[in-house]
């Protein structure tokens, strides 16, 4: 567990592109766990899967395949060999992904899915509970964190580079909402392991963020 490098946290906190910067700078892989999540939304969504029924859900999860695959600069994600790298960051999906991810069996196969990349080491992996149960032996984790105006403006300026026509408000409401998904869901709630090194991006730009992953890292591996 040496070579993985958990990044958890709430939307907004810059984890996403913290994570990829990192990964780029220690030539690791990079896995973005949010983006599995969100496939296999849209895969229960267009085959209109009834969330109350298990075997609906089994079958879903037994039948996935969700693949990353990188294109110079950029990564797709492939769902069941399907381009889905754009529709998985509509908001509407980000909502409906947050009630499946609560769903014992379908945390379960993504955590398998993701161990399994795991081991594979040298890994940055990036998600909400990265640390605390999917890697919980991980040498390195961080939780990045910052207030909710930044991050609402954060996700505001996303959206509109994005071409999208939303409010500030409304952009505010859904992160409301998707937290208190996130930190109250019975499985697997987002919170910081307790042996993360907890960083408040407010202050910092995104370099600054990774060069204290970074230097954390080199600290600690000095320690050994």
């Amino acid at each position: 567990m040496d070579s993985i490098i958990t990044i958890d946290g709430p939307t907004g906190s810059g984890k996403s592109t913290v994570s990829h910067l990192l990964a780029e700078r220690l030539n690791y892989r990079y896995l973005d766990t949010g983006a599995m999540y969100r496939a296999f939304a849209i895969a229960v969504l267009d085959a209109n899967v009834n969330l109350h029924d298990i075997n609906e859900i089994e079958e879903t999860c037994n039948a996935i395949d969700i693949r990353f695959v990188r294109e110079g600069e950029l990564t797709k994600v492939l769902l069941n060999d399907k381009d889905v790298t754009k529709k998985i960051r509509h908001p509407s999906v980000d909502l409906f992904a947050s009630n499946v991810s609560g769903l014992d069996i379908v945390r379960q196969t993504m955590v398998r899915l993701q161990r399994k990349e795991g081991v594979k080491g040298r890994l940055v992996a990036e998600g909400r509970d990265m640390g605390t149960v999917v890697f919980p032996d991980a040498k390195h984790k961080f939780y990045l964190d910052a207030s909710m105006e930044l991050r609402v403006t954060r996700r505001f300026l996303e959206r509109q580079k994005r071409g999208e026509s939303v409010s500030r408000k409304k952009v505010k409401e859904d992160l409301i909402k998707r937290d208190h998904q996130d930190m109250n869901r019975r499985l697997s709630p987002l919170k910081p392991a307790k042996d993360a090194t907890i960083i408040d991006t407010a202050p910092l730009d995104i370099n600054q963020v990774v060069e204290m992953i970074i230097k954390e890292i080199k600290g600690a591996n000095t320690e050994r």
